[in-house]
């Protein structure tokens, strides 16, 4: 499966954990898993509240495609 977000990685250098973006976006922490593992990807306006909670770009989170 390919690669596309990095969420696993920022999550990781925050020192933060799965379970708490699931708690911090009330979201499923079961559908936040499969994104950490990018089994599947979360809309793009999911995508930027990520990143605002995590106060990071968006485009830290994805993988760059160049």
């Amino acid at each position: 499966m390919e690669q596309i977000n990095r969420l696993k990685v920022v999550l990781v250098e925050q020192k933060r954990t799965g379970k708490w973006l699931a708690e911090a976006l009330e979201k499923n922490e079961a559908t936040v898993s499969r994104w950490c593992t990018n089994e599947s990807q979360p809309s793009l306006e999911t995508l930027l509240e990520v990143a605002k909670v995590l106060n990071v770009d968006i485009k830290e989170l994805l993988i760059s495609s160049k």
